[in-house]
């Protein structure tokens, strides 16, 4: 075998069914092993936008997303994605081409150092030769898995991606964390009894992020929060580890509503970080509270001080409080639910009547979309109201990018989330701004066949830059972005496109038949006023 076509081996071998891309020359030869392989291949119209796709693709299946990308400026273009899976902790395998190894170091044109490009935002950056392909590849897998798992970068020379390959074993490495057992670790003095800890508490709460997500904890969160009577709060890109009709359910961190969960959190006298990824915050950490640290990895971070860790499998160290915990309940449903109430109340803070509001697109689109719908959010002033007030009920339910908060994540994801669950509804948020930098990926999402929605927040602006101007008194400079006609735009991309104005048009649309082999895109006109008062 060549090279390249130990590469598709092993990623077929690892249950990766897509990878996503813009080729160029030395990209022939993958592109056809991958081919041989039965790999699905996606054209994305620009690297960058590849690149989020296969964010996507890891986010929701938990396996590496694959993207590919030419030497020079196709590997600069695909940085962004990188870097977004960098910090939004999503295992990943980017591989871009790169001049033959006789002219690597001494020729210029269109040559970048990848190694240097690409090692801050990746976890390992290495360039393949035929001498070691096949333990490079078992390598990637492990890096690119291992917690916190996220991108593994690989440089596939022009020489080397067809030259016959001199280590071609396909032997899996173990890719998935510790099945059983935890360590508990404590600073000196401190007590390791966490469940006497928490009988001892008056107000103790959870704070669930995305390692809880991807560790499948949601079962063994929810017999926790039930036996002990806890209310869990979740980090934004985690929504649904906890469905969010659940009576303990207490809200989303940093997004609406910031201040008022911020002052929730600090009445609480014990916090239980479980999978917490101190990347999501927005704000600063302000809490003073004991904190404990129940997590795959150790408290490397320390945004927050924890006395005690509980390391290893999240589902196992949840059981085992719960097991563990005699107590009565902390926490009444009913005082969660005034809680929950109170949230609800400011969330529609500054809605004007007889307008379209921010608020009333979701929940007129909540209310038209079935219950196990996948919504994406792309990065600005609607994002906010997305991660508070979009009610979602099961894992993997929302995706967002809240590492590195990149515009331009939503259509992508979307794209992605359909395509490899075509049975299941979902539903894009995006703002005019962010739909600008990646529209062509409609025509994608056309020639796919794709029947997702996508909602288009139309207010001719860049909200969240233009906020912080009006705040300081300046006038709005470089943040006014010019109408764009989402109906022809939609038609010359081959989608269904609409425009709604008001919430009965918005009902109206919505509860049409809308086509499931063909996206449909809805301009709907917005009065921004609301996002000054809830930010």
């Amino acid at each position: 075998m060549n090279c390249s076509r130990v590469i598709a081996r092993y990623i077929k071998a690892a249950g990766i069914t897509h990878f996503f891309g813009y080729p160029g020359d030395p990209s022939v030869e993958f592109l056809e092993a991958a081919r041989q392989e039965g790999l699905e291949f996606v054209l994305g119209r620009r690297e960058g936008t590849a690149g989020l796709m296969a964010q996507a693709y890891g986010f929701l299946t938990g396996k590496p997303g694959v993207c590919m990308s030419t030497l020079g400026p196709g590997s600069s273009n695909l940085v962004n994605a990188v870097a977004n899976a960098y910090l939004d902790k999503v295992p990943m395998i980017a591989i871009s081409g790169q001049v033959e190894t006789a002219r690597d170091g001494l020729f210029t044109h269109q040559v970048l150092n990848h190694h240097l490009l690409f090692s801050p935002i990746s976890k390992w950056a290495v360039q393949v030769q035929a001498s070691n392909t096949g333990k490079i590849m078992r390598k990637a897998l492990r890096v690119a898995m291992a917690e916190r798992p996220g991108p593994v970068h690989l440089t596939t020379p022009g020489d080397i991606v067809g030259a016959e390959c001199t280590d071609s074993e396909i032997v899996l490495p173990p890719m998935g964390p510790a099945a059983h057992g935890f360590q508990v670790f404590s600073t000196t003095g401190a007590s390791t009894d966490v469940a006497a800890q928490i009988g001892k508490a008056k107000r103790p709460v959870i704070i669930a992020g995305i390692s809880a997500q991807r560790a499948g904890a949601t079962d063994a969160l929810v017999q926790f929060a039930e036996t002990v009577g806890c209310p869990v709060v979740v980090a934004p890109m985690a929504k649904g580890v906890i469905p969010e009709d659940h009576p303990y359910f207490a809200g989303v961190l940093d997004m609406a509503c910031n201040v008022y969960m911020w002052d929730f959190l600090k009445s609480c006298d014990l916090v239980l970080a479980v999978g917490f990824d101190a990347v999501e915050l927005i704000k600063p950490w302000q809490l003073t509270a004991p904190m404990v640290h129940i997590d795959s990895t150790p408290n490397v971070d320390q945004i927050y001080h924890a006395e005690v860790e509980i390391v290893g499998p999240i589902a196992d160290a949840l059981r085992a409080l719960s097991d563990a915990y005699k107590g009565q309940a902390r926490w009444q449903e009913k005082a969660v639910a005034q809680h929950r109430e109170r949230l609800r109340e400011l969330y529609y803070s500054g809605r004007v009547n007889g307008k379209l509001n921010p608020t009333d697109v979701l929940d007129v689109v909540r209310a038209a979309m079935p219950r196990n719908t996948v919504a994406t959010a792309d990065v600005g002033s609607h994002k906010l109201l997305v991660g508070q007030g979009w009610t979602t009920y099961q894992p993997r339910g929302v995706l967002m990018t809240n590492g590195l908060s990149s515009m331009g994540f939503s259509l992508p994801a979307a794209i992605t989330a359909r395509l490899i669950a075509p049975e299941t509804p979902t539903v894009c948020f995006v703002g005019d701004g962010g739909l600008a930098m990646v529209q062509s990926e409609l025509r994608l999402a056309a020639s796919l066949k794709l029947g997702i929605v996508v909602i288009v927040f139309c207010d001719n602006s860049l909200n969240r830059i233009e906020l912080k101007q009006m705040v300081k008194e300046y006038p709005s400079t470089g943040t006014v972005i010019d109408s764009t006609d989402t109906v022809q735009l939609a038609r010359s991309m081959d989608c269904v496109g609409f425009k709604a104005s008001t919430i009965q048009e918005l009902e109206k649309l919505l509860s049409s038949k809308l086509p499931a082999d063909k996206p449909t895109v809805i301009g709907v006109t917005i009065d921004p006023a609301q996002y000054l008062a809830q930010f």
